[in-house]
């Protein structure tokens, strides 16, 4: 009885460490999305561009007794490389998180590009997240970037998500082609940069963005699910300490 009293005061105080981390992350997550979002209206999302060059960005925690959170986004991910895997396509993975990195690695290892952990060991803000996405877009080689992570909606709703960030060239491609950027000519542009040069800029702005939203909503449902589960092993001790009660009385 002792040991089921302890460890209800254990996953207690969990969930208010959870809700404290996720009242300081959520206005953060909120007010990112603005930053995304008028990417997505100019250069589109395009999930399902044909390209050769796939590369899988997978979100998840460091840590763990936060739901089936990061099982979801490693399912995905490798729902991803499966569909965009082939005779001429080839997809790799860049891993943030240690949860991701435990089951990837002993399924897919020679297919991981590269490997960052610790994301979250410092409050999270843009300076550090366009630093990763520098870093990343440093190490690999890609016509299109799929960024898996969990988008919060609630303390006991987030939806998986993919976001797609194609390179220059294929978006170049795109809009040569007729698609959502068939009208860029029409912009007037100051500065005298070319239009490699614009979209250019343009594909690294729009990564670093999208990385940065996409962390902090999955640093949100990491700790909404953290508070449910905790929640729930709350719960479940305090039924198990009334029937011991009951059964030693």
């Amino acid at each position: 009885m002792k040991s089921v009293k302890n460890i209800q005061k254990i996953t207690k105080a969990m969930k208010m460490v959870a809700a404290s981390k996720l009242r300081a992350i959520q206005t953060k997550a909120e007010n990112s999305r603005g930053l995304w979002q008028p990417f997505t209206a100019l250069l589109g999302d395009l999930p399902s561009a044909n390209v050769k060059k796939n590369v899988v960005v997978t979100i998840s925690s460091d840590k763990g007794l936060c739901g089936g959170i990061n099982s979801t986004s490693v399912k995905i991910s490798k729902g991803l490389h499966k569909l965009n895997s082939g005779p001429e396509k080839e997809t790799k993975y860049v891993i943030l998180g240690e949860k991701a990195k435990a089951q990837l690695v002993r399924d897919s290892k020679k297919d991981i590009e590269l490997i960052i952990t610790e994301l979250q060991k410092n409050p999270l803000n843009y300076t550090q997240v366009s630093v990763l996405a520098d870093e990343i877009l440093k190490n690999v080689e890609y016509d299109a970037l799929r960024i898996v992570f969990n988008k919060f909606h609630s303390v006991v709703s987030f939806v998986p998500t993919v976001s797609t960030v194609l390179s220059p060239e294929i978006v170049e491609r795109e809009a040569e082609s007729g698609g959502k950027l068939g009208d860029l000519d029409s912009y007037e542009v100051e500065g005298g940069e070319t239009k490699g040069e614009i979209l250019q800029n343009l594909a690294e702005f729009q990564f670093s963005c999208v990385m940065f939203n996409a962390v902090l909503e999955n640093a949100c449902s990491e700790q909404g699910a953290r508070m449910s589960a905790m929640d729930s092993s709350s719960r479940n001790a305090g039924d198990m300490l009334d029937r011991l009660t009951l059964t030693y009385n």
